[in-house]
């Protein structure tokens, strides 16, 4: 009979020897990251995946090896942070201006991007493992008919988890990302007021008829009988379209008769009571007050209305933001939602990349935490 303590020994003989120094290594990293959570952790980390090729050429190894070989290490990278509890991942892993490469070079990316999105959805995927829910953010139309259908089928799939989330950022670059929510914003916008317009239109219709009579089967108004009583009919038109809201009434100042609105309306019925008032002797001198801002204001495209189209509307913002190879330069990524975020630039490559850059963006994100959480609420 072996002894129990010989089939211990026997456990890591051989090959056995790496599941040791790997059961090691796991034990390490679970003190190393129970220390680092007694400080803040950030929920949302972005990742500028730069060097594979320069890491390539370093090595000796063909081009897509390289970019392979950062696939390898973004796998790490993942690891480390969901272990650590960092909710929210982006990775920029292909930008608009990556399409300018050789056509042979996009080719062999969109083929390694092909595998790898299939390879999500693999059983033992680290999707699986950690409950991730994968997006694909940019313009997705870009992309071939191939990859685009594989990353709708994975955000399809992916989309009941909700342990972690990882964005992967596609043909993209900030500033498409901008131009296309001004634009969806601007259509949001014009929609609404069409809408509105339509439906005050009808309710102001609705008011100014309910006293005419029927011709043709057609209701209409007798508009000259109307304006021997302007005002009174104007509170009758406000009474009938309380479903908008008190849009204002009429007072005297100074001699003035002055309309005040506290809500905008429909231009069809800007010009019934507008006409109603000067064909009076007693409304000739009227003022609109208010009406022509409050339009503005309505039809205005505010900052949420940009903000709630954005791309990256899933997510917060990014926490940290990562770029290998020890370039600064942001190009063109998350131009917009990195206003408050500390970049943290190691000098390695991408595929280099490891354990002890992240912790050390940690260190340095909880070092600068409180300060720039004073200048968001300040801002």
């Amino acid at each position: 009979m072996v002894p129990p303590v010989l089939n211990q020994v026997g456990k890591y003989s051989g090959n056995g020897v790496n599941t040791l120094f790997g059961d090691i290594a796991s034990f390490l990293r679970t003190c190393l990251f129970r220390f680092l959570s007694v400080g803040p952790i950030p929920t949302h980390v972005a990742f500028i995946m730069d060097g594979n090729r320069r890491f390539a050429k370093k090595q000796k190894m063909q081009e897509g090896d390289g970019h392979k070989a950062g696939y390898l290490a973004l796998m790490s990278v993942l690891h480390y942070c969901y272990e650590l509890g960092i909710k929210y991942v982006t990775v920029y892993a292909f930008s608009i201006e990556n399409f300018k490469r050789r056509p042979d070079e996009v080719h062999s990316l969109m083929d390694l991007m092909l595998e790898k999105i299939e390879g999500l959805l693999m059983e033992g995927s680290i999707v699986n493992q950690y409950g991730i829910r994968v997006y694909f953010i940019g313009n997705l139309k870009l992309l071939s008919e191939p990859v685009r259908a594989a990353a709708e089928k994975v955000m399809r799939v992916t989309a009941n988890n909700n342990k972690a989330v990882l964005l992967v950022c596609v043909a993209y670059t900030s500033s498409d990302e901008i131009v296309h929510s001004v634009e969806e914003s601007c259509k949001n916008k014009r929609n609404v007021i069409r809408l509105r317009n339509s439906s005050e239109a009808y309710d102001g219709v609705m008011a100014v008829v309910k006293e005419g009579e029927k011709i043709n089967s057609m209701i209409v108004h007798d508009i000259q009988n109307s304006c021997h009583d302007s005002l009174a009919e104007s509170q009758r038109l406000k009474a009938s379209r309380d479903c908008n809201g008190v849009i204002g009434g009429f007072q005297k100042e100074n001699g003035v008769t002055k309309y005040h609105a506290h809500e905008s309306f429909a231009p069809e019925v800007d010009e019934v009571l507008t006409s109603k008032a000067s064909r009076t002797g007693e409304f000739s001198g009227m003022e609109i007050e208010g009406c022509e801002n409050l339009r503005e204001e309505h039809t205005a495209i505010k900052l949420v209305d940009v903000e709630k189209h954005m791309y990256m509307a899933v997510a917060p913002d990014p926490d940290i933001l990562i770029r290998s190879s020890g370039e600064t330069r942001l190009s063109n990524f998350l131009l917009w939602q990195t206003s408050y975020c500390p970049l943290y630039s190691p000098a390695v490559l991408w595929p280099e990349i490891g354990l002890w850059q992240l912790v050390w963006a940690i260190l340095n994100f909880q070092r600068t935490h409180s300060y720039l959480e004073k200048k968001k609420k300040q801002s």
